[in-house]
């Protein structure tokens, strides 16, 4: 588990041995004790208690009726010898008599043992004991709860003297068996009650768990490094710990809303103009080379260029403080019209010249002109003489940002040849719609799909040893029989707008969980945000995944930054039905909007890929490589793992390391994951 990111521990120093190698004495480790939850300490201690209790009114529900048993017995064996005392003192001292009568006695009652002694003989005239019998009752019984003797005697009186001495115990033989079944039925009475007692017991334990579960699982969550409330339960003990440890939740929220707005404020310092709140020259050209080499790019995309013409004249008429203030107006039309469509990308190249990246291609020429328009509206009221020139280009998937900036460049220096609100654009025409309309390109991607004309990509992300962490595994198709496997830059737009996001994103899955099956590797599937709103997605992507438990462990979906933004909702219930099955769940192209997704410090996310706009030029410029360091401080703080895209040079990828990244793909990663094949 990851340090939280209010209280950082030390790091362990790389190549520090154990305390044994450094020639210390380590303590043999202590023995292992049994550790039971609070639940089942208490249903143990009930559980003993109930056992005690039962035994022990066994035991004395036993003693309980031998004690009476036996008195019944004495009584009626007293009874007995005062009966047969009188009988035999009719005989007046006839002992042949008396033993006549005896032994007709004892034939016909069922007496235990019977004794007759005349007075002063020293010895009985007649004695009789029945045979000992084993009986049902076990002999432990008999020796513990068995019947003593209570035998009972009266003296045979004669004209008003003691002749002799009866002696009876009538005791049944069974009586001990009796006894037994008593025990037996007390026995079974006891077990209905402790049956009852331990269903009593269960159901108030298992309203203790329901009243713990909450805590426990906010402590689980804590320890993780995330942060999460817990509903109050009704026990008023339980109700205190739950608030204080809610009230230490909020405490950690701040302190993450704090880091983060550091996060932030880091963010800006490295990427964006301090003038102008707009991406510096740096931070645009790799946000552009991103969109333009990344796998689910844009198949085409305009570049349009703004210059404010004659800077230093501008500056010496009007005053340093009113041309930045100018400037800064030019940086807020820009900013408006990117609000206005989503997708671009403004941001300032030098002090004179402005970019603006569109999102589709097609619409630079238009673009250019309704700014160009916009500004010959405001600039001349600024002062005379202030004017702008625009340039602009259509640009395709996969082409160089140095050969996308050089024909912007070009078509800038015609439209500067042009006067004030010139404007000119190379490539016009070239649009991203595809020819055929929708139901043609849906028609293309379901034969793709139908006929299995589909495959998936492989580009390792690799940690700091060099070792595979998984195989990012873009998805492409064939859409034309016999061409190429296209990237998701050239047909997911459409499928987005005909509604097949969700299949083929389903698609995506099923090839990567075969592929595992196949080598074991690890993959990574990027999930397309349209598919978040198909409400067939997620129960679908569940059971595929639970179908294929075994392997999804070694599979992770990732999805835009900008979806944990703009669906924040529909994201996290989807990654609350996937994770179970074992798959990572994580955010890619991310970093720029890290400061405004919700609920960052709960527990739905594993894994974070900064955006390779983000991380380019690291190695060189310490304000980026600040602001990669202390997003990594923050998201392991939150037990999140974090990865760099998009990597290029030897330099880039040291000084990422060195800021504590978990693992980096890109170019630098292929290269260095090939080597060791």
């Amino acid at each position: 588990m990851r340090p939280s990111p209010t209280s950082p521990l030390p790091a362990v120093a790389p190549g520090r041995g154990s305390e044994a190698a450094q020639g210390r004495r380590v303590a043999p480790a202590a023995p292992r004790r049994l550790r039971l939850t609070l639940s089942r300490q208490i249903g143990l201690v009930l559980a003993c208690a109930m056992l005690l209790l039962a035994a022990g009114g066994l035991a004395a529900g036993v003693w309980v009726a031998r004690t009476t048993l036996q008195a019944e017995i004495g009584r009626h064996n007293e009874a007995g010898a005062v009966a047969l005392a009188a009988a035999l003192a009719q005989f007046q001292g006839d002992s042949g008599a008396a033993q006549q009568l005896l032994a007709g006695q004892w034939a016909s009652t069922a007496y235990r043992s019977l004794r007759y002694e005349p007075a002063g003989s020293g010895a009985p005239a007649f004695e009789r004991r029945a045979l000992a019998t084993q009986g049902a009752a076990p002999g432990w019984f008999v020796a513990a709860f068995g019947l003593a003797p209570d035998a009972r005697s009266a003296p045979v009186i004669d004209e008003g003297h003691a002749v002799a001495t009866v002696e009876v115990d009538s005791a049944p033989p069974d009586a001990d068996a009796r006894l037994w079944e008593a025990a037996l039925t007390a026995a079974a009475l006891m077990a209905v009650l402790a049956a009852l007692g331990a269903l009593i017991v269960l159901a108030l334990l298992a309203r203790l768990r329901g009243q713990l579960a909450p805590t426990l699982a906010q402590a689980q969550v804590l320890a993780g490094g995330r942060c999460v409330t817990a509903a109050e339960p009704a026990a008023p003990e339980m109700q205190m710990l739950t608030r204080a440890m809610n009230s230490m939740v909020e405490r950690l929220k701040a302190a993450v809303d704090l880091q983060v707005a550091q996060v932030e404020q880091l963010r800006q310092q490295a990427h964006v103009d301090r003038l102008t709140g707009l991406a510096n020259r740096r931070h645009f050209l790799a946000r552009l080379e991103a969109a333009l080499k990344r796998e689910d790019g844009t198949a085409r995309c305009g570049l349009v260029l703004m210059r404010l013409r004659d800077l230093a004249g501008v500056n010496r008429c009007l005053g340093h403080a009113a041309t930045d203030r100018m400037i800064a107006a030019l940086a807020q039309a820009l900013a408006t019209y990117a609000e206005r469509v989503p997708g671009c990308i403004p941001g300032r190249m030098n002090g004179a010249d402005f970019a603006l990246c569109l999102p589709v291609g097609g619409m630079a020429l238009e673009t250019a002109q309704t700014l160009a328009t916009a500004m010959r509206a405001v600039l001349p009221t600024i002062g005379p003489g202030v004017a702008v020139s625009l340039g602009g280009a259509e640009l395709h998937h996969g082409l160089a940002v140095g050969a996308a900036m050089a024909r912007a460049d070009e078509a800038l220096a015609r439209a500067e040849l042009r006067g004030p609100y010139g404007v000119e654009v190379l490539g016009v025409g070239a649009g991203g719609s595809a020819g055929g309309g929708e139901l043609a390109w849906r028609k293309g991607l379901d034969t793709a799909l139908a006929a299995g004309c589909a495959s998936l990509a492989a580009f390792p992300l690799v940690d700091a040893q060099g070792a595979l962490v998984h195989l990012e595994s873009p998805l492409r198709l064939q859409l034309q029989p016999g061409g190429a496997f296209e990237p998701a830059a050239l047909w997911l737009p459409l499928a987005a707008r005909t509604g097949l996001t969700g299949e083929i994103d389903a698609r995506a899955v099923d090839l990567a969980l075969e592929a595992i099956v196949r080598d074991g590797r690890p993959r990574s599937i990027n999930l397309a945000p349209a598919s978040l709103v198909e409400s067939e997605f997620a129960p679908r992507l569940r059971a595929l995944l639970f179908a294929r438990a075994r392997v999804a462990r070694k599979l992770s979906l990732e999805i835009d930054e900008a979806a944990a933004v703009e669906r924040f909702g529909a994201l996290r219930e989807l990654a609350r039905l996937v994770r179970p099955c074992g798959v990572r769940f994580g955010l890619e192209h991310a970093g720029q909007h890290l400061a405004t997704i919700d609920h960052l410090f709960e527990d739905w996310l594993d894994f974070v890929k900064l955006d390779a706009a983000l991380v380019a030029g690291a190695g060189s410029d310490e304000q980026r490589a600040g602001f990669v360091r202390a997003a990594v401080g923050l998201l392991h703080g939150l037990a999140i793992d974090v990865y760099a895209e998009g990597v290029q040079g030897d330099d880039d990828a040291a000084a990422l390391w060195d800021c504590g990244v978990d693992g980096i793909t890109g170019p630098w990663a292929t290269a260095r994951f090939s080597q060791r094949q």
